[in-house]
Order: C-alpha cells, then structure tokens, then sequence
C-alpha cells in the first residue's frame, strides 16, 4: 500500500539549493537585448554600473552561465527561514470533489510573510559586499520593502523605500514594519524627487504605480552618493535569485514521486513565477517533460493578455533602460484596485519571451473572484492568502474543476507567494460587499500602448 503523502513536505536544511539556475542558459531564443535610451543601442554590461550594484549587473546580463553559486552568507540567512514547505492541499481537493491533486509551495513562513526576502536577502548582501551606504528601492503591496528592510538590516545597510501611495494609505502596518527594521518609507509619487514632482504637477491626485515608484527610486540612487537602486521583479536577476521556489518544489515533489502537469502562479512583474517554474520549464525546453504553465494576472493590470510585445521603459519616469516585454506602456495608470503587487504595467522579459514563444499560458481574472477563491482557501486550508496569490488559488480551482468534469487526476502545483494578514482592507471590501471590479476598456488601454517609445533601426 503506498504511504499517504504528508500535509507538509519540508526538506531538510541540507537540501536548500547550493546555486540559483539560470533559466536564460536553456532557452531555445533568448529575450531581446535592454536598450540605452540615450544611444538607442543595445546596453552594454557598464552601461548598468550607475544604476545597479556590479556583481548583480553581471547576473542581469548572463544568457549562458545555467548555475550560480549562492554565497555562503545568503546561504546562512536563507536557513533562517527555508526550506519553505510543500504544502497538500487535501481539505481544498475534498470540497471540489476533484481527482486532481493540489500542491502549493508556501513561501509567507518569514517576517516579510512572501517570497520576495529570496532576492532581498542577495541584493543586500550584493550591495553590502560593494561597499555601498545603502539602496534604494519601490513597493507596491509592501512585500518587497518590508522584505529588503529585514534584508538591509541584516547587512547594516540605509534604505529608502518609495511606495505606491495607494498601498502605502490601504496598509499602514507594513510602513511601520519597514520602519522597524531601519528603513525610510515615502509615498509616490513624491516631492522628493524630480520624477514625482513632474508626475504630480500632470495628476496631483495620482495614487500612484510601480513604474512610477520606480523612477523615484531609481532617481534617488543615481543622485546620491553611496546608494543605488534594487528591484523586486522583473529583472532577470530577480528571477534568477527566485529560482530556489522551483528547486525546492522539485526535489520536494521527487521525494513524493510526484512530477505537476500544471503549474500556476500569479504574475505581476514575474519573479515568483519565474522562480517556481524554472526547473520545470528546463524540463520543457530540453524534451523532458511538457507541463503546462499558467501566469495570472488581474483584469485590471492585464499585461500579458491584453499588452503588446515591444520595448518600453521599466519606470513611469523613463529612466530605467528598455526592455521588450509584454506591456500596457510605462504610462498605463493602473486603477487602485487591492491586487497591489500585481499592479505593473509590464512583465519580465524572461516570461514575455516565453509567453510570446508559445511556452507558456496567461489568464486573467477580476477582483471579486480572486477574493472569493481566497476566502474558499482560507476556511479549508487555515492560512490567509495575500490577494496577490490568491490569483494563483482561483486558476487551480478553477483547474481542479475542470479535472472533476473529464475525471482526469491531473497534478497542479501553484505557488502561495505570501500571507494577507496586512490586506484586511481588502478583505474587509470584499466580506462587506464594497469590492468593486475594473476592467479597462480598449479606448483606456490605447494612449499608453500608442505611446511607446520610438527606437530607430529597433522600433519604429
């Protein structure tokens, strides 16, 4: 008789993964290069200098090494907190009465309560090892800032963390946690900055995005001495450092003698989908396997399956270099919805590649019944998903559902990014029935997109 799998798959601390994999070395075509807006010419490794830390330039810009040795000191940090578990859903299968079989990687088992101290943690210890002052950085939902504020402090450095302005008045908790571990928190768009002030003389009511949050923090880093600039998603070196969530899956699922059909996660700039996936899309791309992968997005902020594929700036501001990705254009106002993480105009080239190669699957879907799925999980599952997962949580229902109708027994794997214990705002909208969904119409999503840049001889 074979052995029930447990609730809970934790692997030891001696089977955290040693080195990140690089997925860029197994892709079959690789994402267009970053462009310089002040050559219009593809941007070379020290063109990245003034803006990121050097060892991190030189992760962003590798297409060709597939392992990278994780430092023993972000090594020491990450057994503070991993493994992170592979987690059964059982009681969430029983209620769907569905064959499929329902796995979710939680990564909220840290003060942060996401995945994002994964990259944190190596950024700072980056940072730290150039000898800097200290990094500034962008928020959206908090996650990332309260993530690199542990990180920053764990290696002694400043930092300065521009927040959405939304998130930062819907969740005030997760300023005073930043706070506690040393670091500033501004609302954005700012005065502080040449970028927020242009940005609030056009809208003086803007709530604020992440590109534009972006731009502020980038501006800071590149104007003050000793600092620079460190992002949460998107970059390729973000994805890189959120590979250790797909390697640990893998190697937990090995032990179970499991392998997923389907793997799912939410998709805002794209590192935790980037990192839950990678082993499995290796498997992909070199014949081994074909699972399918699923990226949600909210119908808000639909970048992949409303966007276009071109190049365009990173940040509201334009300062950032280009990068072809699936965007609604650097200028796209995202409405002040409660998916705050997810609220990005555009994604990571990484996945916009694979997305627009055929790789990959992308979905979207409103407010209302992302809540709806996150509630479901949490009565059946005790833990309070962060709206931004719970987009992942409603495509593996949804999935699981549709394996209840063809009597398939398919495996989904998903990844629980984070907890929503300081989303209780956004909870509270939609317990009381004052969630409302946007949906952004052709004729809203048009200025933007017709706005991007102009790149001669690359984008015409």
């Amino acid at each position: 008789m074979k052995t029930k799998i447990p609730h809970r798959i934790y692997l030891t601390e001696d089977q955290i993964p040693k080195q990140w994999y690089n997925l860029r070395a197994d892709m079959k075509e690789q994402a267009a290069p970053l462009i310089n807006p002040a050559t219009g010419r593809p941007a070379a490794l020290e063109d990245l200098y003034p803006v990121f830390c050097e060892d991190l330039a030189k992760q962003e810009m590798d297409d060709e090494t597939r392992y990278f040795d994780i430092p023993e000191e972000v090594l020491d940090i990450y057994k503070i907190y991993r493994p992170s578990p592979l987690c059964r859903a059982y009681n969430l299968e029983k209620a769907l009465d569905t064959p499929a079989k329902i796995y979710y990687k939680f990564e909220g088992n840290n003060t942060s309560g996401s995945h994002k101290l994964n990259s944190a943690v190596a950024q700072a210890y980056y940072a730290g090892k150039e000898g800097l002052k200290g990094v500034t950085t962008e928020t959206g939902a908090g996650q990332w800032g309260t993530a690199l504020s542990e990180a920053c402090s764990y290696f002694g450095l400043d930092l300065e963390v521009y927040m959405v302005k939304v998130s930062f008045q819907q969740k005030p908790f997760r300023k005073d946690i930043m706070k506690t571990f040393g670091a500033k928190v501004f609302a954005s768009p700012s005065e502080r900055t040449e970028a927020g002030r242009r940005i609030l003389a056009e809208d003086p009511d803007n709530s604020g995005s992440l590109g534009c949050a972006i731009s502020e923090a980038v501006e800071r880093a590149v104007t003050s001495d000793g600092y620079k600039y460190v992002l949460g998603s998107v970059l390729n070196q973000v994805v890189l450092h959120q590979s250790v969530i797909g390697l640990e899956s893998k190697t937990a699922m090995e032990l179970c003698d499991e392998y997923p059909d389907i793997v799912i996660g939410c998709a805002g700039g794209g590192s935790n989908l980037g990192g839950l996936i990678a082993p499995f899309m290796q498997d992909k791309l070199t014949g081994k396997s074909d699972p399918r992968f699923i990226a949600v997005e909210p119908a808000s902020c639909p970048s992949l399956t409303r966007g276009v594929y071109r190049y365009d700036f990173c940040d509201t501001g334009k300062i950032t270099p280009m990068a072809k990705m699936y965007t609604l254009g650097c200028t796209f106002k995202p409405s002040a919805n409660h998916a705050g993480g997810l609220r990005y105009h555009g994604m990571s080239p990484i996945l916009s590649k694979l997305y627009h190669d055929g790789y990959m699957e992308a979905v979207a879907y409103e407010q209302t019944k992302v809540f709806e799925a996150a509630v479901q999980f949490a009565k059946l599952e005790t833990i309070l998903p962060a709206p931004e997962s719970a987009h992942a949580i409603r495509a593996a229902i949804d999935e699981a559902l549709k394996c209840r109708q063809t009597g398939e027994a398919k495996t989904i794997l998903f990844g629980l990014t984070g907890t929503g214990y300081f989303d209780m705002t956004a909870y509270a909208a939609y317990n009381e029935g004052n969630m409302n969904d946007y949906i952004p119409s052709d004729e809203e999503l048009k200025p933007a997109i017709e706005a991007l840049p102009k790149i001669p001889g690359i984008q015409e």
